[in-house]
């Protein structure tokens, strides 16, 4: 079977191109692809309709299948997920988390510093869907009775956000808490990428972390 697999950051830009196509026999599990790849151990994660996977994962035709790279994510708790290029606004975010019930708003930016931009890019499918299971995973560690998280993908100038996340509860405590937990898995699980741009057009990626794969 012909498999397209979608690449992203660092290997995009090594491959000269978005996707490729790897042929695999019928049955084929991650490890087939990682080996018909030549892609070394932990290099990456191999997400699968994203989800990520583990190196027995099946791979069937039809699948979406994306190389993840390391990474520098309404009704209900979890209000609104989004990541666009669109600008991210604050006082929105602050409003979709408001309610009668709620005693804390914990709103945590980051912001570009340093350099003049920083350019980022995202699997925004996957990293919506990643978002969401952190919003609802973190939501009900911590008593949170709303969550928002929003992503900038493009570029974000010197001193605009490029992430915004909203953790409210009933408590200071458990919104401080829930905050920093959000911002901290959005860091460490969402397929985001970042470049910075110098102000003579220089541009370094930023080595993130490799994303956490199921253990099996």
């Amino acid at each position: 079977m012909l498999i397209t697999v979608r690449l992203f950051a660092g290997l995009r830009e090594r491959a000269g191109r978005d996707r490729v196509e790897v042929e695999l026999p019928a049955g084929a599990v991650v490890a087939d692809l990682l080996a018909a790849m030549d892609v070394a151990p932990r290099s990456c994660v191999v997400a699968i309709n994203h989800e990520y996977a583990d190196e027995r994962e099946p791979i069937r035709e039809g699948d979406e299948v994306a190389l993840v790279p390391p990474v520098s994510g309404g009704a209900g708790v979890v209000r609104v997920v989004r990541v666009s290029a669109e600008p991210l606004d604050l006082d929105r975010v602050a409003a979709a988390v408001r309610d009668p019930a709620v005693g804390a708003v914990v709103l945590f930016e980051g912001v570009t510093r340093h350099v003049p931009e920083l350019e980022y890019e995202a699997y925004v499918e996957m990293a919506e869907t990643r978002l969401r299971a952190i919003g609802e995973e973190v939501a009900a560690d911590h008593g949170l009775t709303a969550v928002v998280l929003e992503h900038r993908t493009g570029t974000v100038p010197l001193g605009e956000p490029s992430v915004i996340v909203a953790a409210a509860a009933p408590h200071r405590g458990e919104a401080f808490a829930g905050a920093r937990a959000l911002i901290d898995r959005v860091k460490a699980e969402a397929p985001i990428w970042k470049v910075e741009v110098g102000a003579a057009g220089e541009r370094t990626r930023i080595e993130g972390t490799l994303p956490p794969a199921p253990s099996g």
